[in-house]
């Protein structure tokens, strides 16, 4: 437990860029690296995550944690990508905002962004490598970017991965076929289930008892209803608990967790420290809970029938396709929100192609890029 929550702890003190991003580190620190589970699997994850609501990336870390240590493992993969950003949202709370007019923390962000550039350029590759390499898996592929690129929408990214899963199901259908299993004879995982459905369904009905009850039943109804992960829970968070807070603290705690390591969803601890004035910590500490475990219960639901319902051949044939969608998704969100927000210049452009080269060809870890980047972002402001 305590190497899981090491490695993943060490992932979110430098996962910047947001999912996609957080998507690139994971291939790269478990499967290429400590070679943690295969490529297929960790597809198949990436898969899952994006059917489910909750934060995707966070939902990839805690079935990696799971696959390697059941459920204790899953926590201690979640605790430790999501406690980076958890402390430095709950000090920039205590500072207020003059941290985020710095010049300085501003050009190392910039840097920061310039390696997720590369980090989502490489896993798009790399799984391009994987998953299609068949003429439907690249058209699948091809397919899913021009359409997220031409109309960027949640709604889009839910239809595409439909029409991939049953283009997959009919047509990359592995020549091995595995022995069918009937849905009828899969054993839903009944616990979460039923957790998932009590807070979603009857915790609302006390949430008026008092403020600690409120905060995480707001908090939970939207980590339930998010999907296409952080940029989503917001406006969701803002209908439910608008009224308690003004428009410069979402907007404080947006970009902020746009700006720090980790996952975005840990906007509600800045949210819920505002929430709770007189037990601030309380307050950051439930809506941080209360917003990752609608996503979390959910994919304990599914998981444990994950593999034996993607041995079936109609399902690994959809899977198939899903994956060729995902590799899809990873190129669209490598251009827009990736590129776009970190690529001004030809300087920049000239810094992603030599990042490129040091991680690929001189094999240069992740610390040490983070290093380089930060640094060439506080003196480009003074270039």
């Amino acid at each position: 437990m305590f190497e899981i929550f090491c490695k993943f702890f060490i992932l979110g003190c430098v996962s910047f860029g947001g999912p996609a991003a957080h998507i690139g580190y994971f291939r790269q620190a478990f499967v290429e690296k400590h070679k943690w589970l295969s490529d297929k699997d960790y597809g198949q994850f990436v898969a899952l995550s994006q059917f489910l609501p909750g934060p995707g990336s966070s939902q990839v870390g805690f079935s990696i944690g799971y696959h390697r240590a059941g459920l204790p493992g899953a926590i201690a993969a979640f605790l430790g990508f999501t406690l980076p950003s958890v402390m430095v949202m709950l000090v920039i709370a205590l500072l207020s905002q003059h941290f985020l007019n710095n010049t300085i923390f501003e050009g190392v962000v910039h840097g920061l962004k310039l390696l997720a550039v590369i980090v989502v350029a490489d896993a798009a590759w790399g799984m391009f490598n994987n998953f299609c390499k068949q003429k439907i898996s690249v058209a699948l592929c091809a397919f899913t970017a021009i359409a997220l690129l031409m109309v960027p929408s949640l709604y889009t990214q839910i239809l595409v991965l439909i029409i991939a899963a049953l283009i997959g199901k009919y047509f990359l259908i592995p020549k091995e076929r595995s022995e069918q299993r009937t849905l009828s004879k899969m054993k839903l995982n009944w616990p979460p289930l039923v957790i998932f459905i009590s807070l979603l369904v009857v915790l609302p009905l006390f949430s008026h008892l008092n403020a600690h009850t409120k905060l995480f039943s707001d908090f939970f109804q939207a980590g339930s209803f998010v999907f296409g992960g952080g940029h989503v829970v917001l406006p969701l968070l803002e209908n439910l608990v608008g009224e308690q807070l003004s428009q410069d603290a979402f907007l404080t705690a947006y970009a902020t967790a746009q700006a720090v390591p980790g996952p975005m969803f840990t906007l509600a601890t800045f949210l819920g420290f505002e929430l709770l004035p007189n037990s601030p910590i309380t307050g950051a500490f439930l809506a941080t809970v209360a917003v990752f475990l609608p996503g979390f219960l959910l994919i304990l639901i599914v998981l444990k029938n994950w593999q034996a319902l993607a041995s079936n051949p109609s399902i690994s044939g959809a899977m198939n396709g899903v994956n060729a969608a995902v590799v899809g998704l990873l190129l669209s969100a490598l251009y827009q929100p990736v590129f776009q927000s970190a690529v001004i210049n030809g300087i920049d452009m000239a810094l992603v192609v030599l990042g490129i080269y040091l991680l690929k060809s001189l094999k240069l870890p992740i610390l040490a890029l983070v290093t380089f980047y930060s640094l060439f972002g506080v003196l480009s402001i003074y270039l």
